[in-house]
């Protein structure tokens, strides 16, 4: 039981740390990000379309939440972000970030940090209905671990 307690002081003081370096580096949080969607609306609403009628009338969205899984591959990243009415997945290619983005800063967020994103619908191999992200942003970092 101390030891949980230990792991999870030590976490706390490294994501504290993390955020003085963000505002060393003057990235402050920003209050202007607006989100045109939640996740289960686009759930409830393109479910069920395949990808091909996704990518024939392309869907741009603005989504925001909070992340609770990531999987980084090299150069591409999926993460799932929650919200209040449901969850849907990220897929986010360094090429499509500013040059230095992805490594600098993305790779460096934590699970629990509030992000916001925007790109168009699609749907992955796997038949997950996803967004292409274009743009991202860290909305607010996450201090305490998830329960």
């Amino acid at each position: 039981m101390m030891a949980d307690k230990n792991d999870e002081h030590k976490l706390i003081a490294e994501r504290r740390a993390k955020l003085a370096r963000l505002r060393e580096e003057g990235i402050a949080f920003p209050n202007d990000f607006r989100r045109n969607v939640m996740a289960g609306e686009l759930q409830a609403e393109y479910g069920d379309k395949d990808n091909e009628e996704l990518e024939a009338n392309p869907v741009r969205v603005s989504v925001a939440g909070r992340m609770m899984s990531r999987r980084v591959m090299g150069k591409n990243s999926f993460v799932h972000i929650q919200d209040m009415s449901g969850r849907i997945q990220l897929f986010i290619s360094r090429d499509s970030l500013p040059e230095g983005f992805y490594n600098e800063q993305f790779k460096k967020w934590d699970i629990g940090d509030i992000i916001g994103a925007e790109g168009t619908l699609f749907r992955t191999r796997t038949g997950e209905l996803s967004v292409k992200v274009d743009s991202i942003r860290l909305l607010t970092r996450s201090l305490r671990p998830l329960p």
